[in-house]
């Protein structure tokens, strides 16, 4: 074995060992973890991992989807054909001549399972009964002197089972033997060692094996599935299990090898999200500095850095160095996306360099002014291919010439740095820009004729479905703020000024403004406050000061989280044809038009207040 080999497992078992002490006792304890049987058990109780019991008299099973009227799958699959009312359905008694699991055989200390879940005695139990106490009720068959515990025959040699084999002709339980003989019938039968290896253990509600999977992979799903847990994320069962099966089959030795994509589209998502939680354990901004493609989460965004597309060595060290610096600077709705832009804007002249010059511009000793021209030309033949807007070919321009230069004030220009060597006319100079052109298009305000449309469709969102997102765009078009500000207000938003009158308390974050008070009408106070008590009703045990008042759907158990621009930024169907086509989101969409209430006031002839717009009213700023 060479060092390196050794020195790459000492480095896996430690990271085993790391992501081990990562998951907590508790969480252990809540899935009943044993690592002898390694067998996840979801709770059915839990809000997250579990879902209500099936309101079928007899029916154990649970009922996961919100509009299944409380069946479960198979329960809706008999209703559907029974021609009853969901009420008549559910008190008749479900039959059980079928049934999925694996018990222990009745008769007291016997170590083998039972022939079937109706039978509840073991095979040779069963015969015993059948051949000589046919009619005695089993209750009684098992108390007799003459029905003793048996001795097991060992675990079921197919290395995801986790029961017990039911006869000593086959090494197999029940399920894979029939199993087997059913892949031998039809000609599908591998090898039966490798049989053994991918065939998925027999599927209960509930359970997910993750026998025959390697510790690394087992310590990733645990910490992962915790993670996700942590974050308010519901998991199933039944979408880990095929994850797992998938993992098995592949043989992976970890999930960083998970290719995402083979997946179904219900898999997917909890794919990404374990191997995004595996990939970010024990990462941080030293250790992600040396990536060419850098995770924003350890720098507390969103999305990734991508630095690959720049193949100058010397220049993409730099422009890290450069990010490294100036990312904590950063703040607002989107900081990533502004520090991505001039990224994107150094790889274009990256991609000059690489084209026009012999060595590709490797050689950084070589450069000079030469080369910035050629940059320039090209900007400008991309702009003339409609390739480049004149915007995107000014702000190219700018962040080169604003990058190159913060990179010598950072001092990568000295010894031992990436920079060392460059000449020193490498830059753009002020006359370099090109002409800023005069900005003709319109502004982000919805055009008068789709912000008519729009209020006139608002009762067409009065359905208990539709009502959070009637209120997001009513207090849009009201207060004029941004749709983000609007889906992160707190619960206790509304208040009451000196007067008596109602003010909404926001955060203009795009500034770095916090608390603003913003004067409302009246109207807009009592949509705010309808709205405050249907949050109240959804988290009625969640403290005041905690709870968002617009709460997202997804992923948020205890309301803190606030909308998505993207959930609630957009107005449903119904909002309009004209209002979708043309921008589905209500940014300023009262910018500067006077608000609905005011709309309608001039219609009947009232007098209103002079009142400035809200980007100079000094109470918003």
């Amino acid at each position: 074995m060479t060092a390196a080999v050794a020195r790459a497992q000492r480095i896996a078992a430690e990271r085993n060992d790391a992501l081990r002490d990562a998951v907590t006792p508790g969480f252990l304890q809540l899935m009943r973890w044993d690592p002898a049987v390694c067998v996840l058990w979801f709770p059915a109780s839990h809000p997250l991992f579990g879902a209500p019991v099936c309101r079928v008299s007899g029916c154990d099973k649970l009922a996961h989807n919100a509009g299944s009227r409380g069946l479960c799958r198979g329960c809706v699959k008999r209703w559907e054909k029974s021609g009853l009312t969901v009420d008549e359905f559910v008190a008749v008694v479900k039959p059980r001549s079928r049934a999925i699991g694996s018990a222990g055989c009745l008769v007291p200390d016997c170590a083998r399972p039972c022939k079937a879940v109706t039978a509840m005695l073991c095979h040779g139990h069963w015969d015993q009964h059948r051949k000589h106490y046919s009619r005695m009720p089993v209750d009684e068959f098992v108390r007799l002197p003459n029905v003793g515990p048996l001795l097991g025959f060992g675990p079921c040699e197919v290395v995801a089972c986790y029961r017990d084999r039911d006869i000593a002709a086959s090494p197999y339980c029940n399920a894979h033997n029939c199993r087997r003989r059913y892949a031998i019938r039809h000609g599908t039968m591998p090898d039966e060692e490798i049989w053994r290896l991918v065939t998925p253990a027999v599927a209960e509600q509930g359970a997910v094996s993750l026998r025959g999977l390697p510790e690394q992979v087992v310590a990733e799903i645990l910490y992962g599935v915790q993670q996700r847990n942590a974050e308010g994320i519901k998991q199933k069962d039944f979408v880990l299990r095929p994850l797992v099966d998938f993992v098995r089959v592949e043989r992976l030795s970890s999930l960083e090898q998970l290719e995402v994509d083979r997946l179904n589209s219900h898999c997917r998502p909890l794919a990404a999200g374990l191997r995004r939680h595996v990939v970010r354990f024990g990462a941080s901004p030293e250790t992600e500095r040396y990536k060419d493609v850098w995770d924003a989460a350890v720098f507390g965004l969103g999305g990734v850095f991508r630095f690959d597309h720049i193949r100058q060595t010397y220049l993409r060290e730099a422009l890290k160095t450069w990010a490294l610096d100036d990312i904590p600077r950063r703040y607002g709705n989107s900081p990533r996306g502004v520090v991505q832009r001039q990224i994107n804007n150094m790889a274009l002249f990256s991609t000059s360099l690489r084209l026009h010059r012999n060595d590709k511009g490797m050689d950084l000793r070589l450069l000079g002014r030469d080369d910035m021209v050629f940059f320039l030309h090209r900007l400008r033949f991309l702009h003339e291919q409609d390739e480049l807007s004149a915007s995107r070919r000014l702000d190219a321009a700018r962040d080169v010439r604003r990058l190159l230069n913060r990179m010598r004030t950072l001092g990568l220009t000295q010894p031992g740095q990436p920079l060392h060597g460059i000449a020193d006319d490498f830059t753009l100079r002020e006359e370099d820009m090109p002409e800023d052109a005069e900005d003709d298009e319109a502004g982000k305000d919805l055009p008068p004729e789709v912000m008519r449309q729009i209020c006139e469709h608002l009762t067409t969102l009065d359905s208990t479905d539709h009502q959070h997102y009637r209120t997001v765009v009513e207090v849009v078009i009201d207060t004029r703020r941004r749709p983000t500000e609007v889906c992160k207000l707190p619960w206790d938003c509304l208040d009451r000024d000196a007067d008596g009158k109602p003010v909404l308390v926001y955060n203009n974050r795009k500034a770095l403004r916090m608390g603003r008070r913003l004067p409302i009408p009246e109207p807009t106070a009592a949509v705010i406050t309808a709205q405050q008590e249907r949050t109240r009703v959804r988290f009625p045990e969640v403290p005041i000061r905690e709870l968002a008042l617009f709460p997202t759907f997804q992923a948020n158990p205890h309301g803190h989280q606030g909308d998505q621009r993207d959930e609630c930024g957009g107005a449903p169907p119904e909002v309009g044809d004209v209002a979708a086509a043309r921008d589905p989101r209500p940014h300023g969409g009262g910018h500067r038009r006077r608000s609905r209430h005011q709309d309608a006031a001039l219609r009947q002839g009232e007098d209103l207040p002079l009142r400035l717009p809200a980007h100079l009213c000094p109470a918003a700023r």
